[in-house]
C-alpha cells in the first residue's frame, strides 16, 4: 500500500508583464492592474529603498486608481507583502532577462525591416538587369521561382 499520494499537475504559467498576453489583461482587470501596480514597483525600485519604493507605488496606484479599493484597506498588509516577497536576486535576474526578450525583440524587428529592404533592392536590381539586357519577358518567371531568381542574382554576382 501507498503511503503517500502521487500526483502529476499541469501547471500553465502566463507572462503578465506589460507588452505580453494582452488578451487576458483585456479579459481580467484585476490582473491588468496587478501587473500596473508591479510595473509601479519595478520603476520606483530603480530610484529608492525597498521600503520607499513600495510605499511610494502604493500611493501612485492609490491615486490612478489601480488596484485602489484593495489598497485602500490593506495598505499595510499589501506593502508587507511586497517586501517579504521581494528578492532582489531574483528580481534583478528577471529584469535582465525582460530587458535581454526586449532587446531581442526589437532586433528581431530592425533585422526583418532591414531584410526587407535589401531583399527589395536586390530584386529592383535585377528586374533593371533584366530590362537593360532585353529579357523583361523573365520578370514574371523570377517573381514566382525563388530558385531561379536566386540563381539569377548568383550568376549576376548581385549577391
Amino acid at each position: 500500500m501507498q503511503k503517500e499520494p502521487e500526483l502529476e499537475l499541469t501547471i500553465t504559467v502566463y507572462n503578465i508583464n506589460p507588452g505580453y498576453n494582452q488578451a487576458l489583461m483585456d479579459s481580467c482587470q484585476l490582473l491588468k492592474e496587478y501587473t500596473q501596480y508591479v510595473k509601479q514597483v519595478r520603476r520606483y525600485i530603480k530610484e529608492m529603498p525597498l521600503l520607499e519604493a513600495v510605499e511610494t507605488a502604493v500611493d501612485y496606484c492609490i491615486r490612478n486608481g489601480i488596484l485602489s479599493d484593495f489598497l485602500l484597506k490593506n495598505r499595510a498588509e499589501a506593502i508587507e507583502m511586497c517586501i517579504f516577497e521581494f528578492d532582489e536576486e531574483r528580481f534583478l535576474k528577471s529584469e535582465r532577462e525582460y530587458a535581454f526578450q526586449q532587446g531581442q525583440n526589437a532586433g528581431r524587428e530592425l533585422g526583418r525591416k532591414e531584410g526587407i529592404r535589401q531583399g527589395e533592392a536586390l530584386l529592383t536590381k535585377l528586374i533593371q538587369l533584366l530590362i537593360d539586357t532585353g529579357k523583361s519577358a523573365e520578370i514574371p518567371r523570377i517573381i514566382s521561382d525563388c530558385e531561379y531568381r536566386e540563381r539569377l542574382y548568383q550568376e549576376n554576382r548581385l549577391i
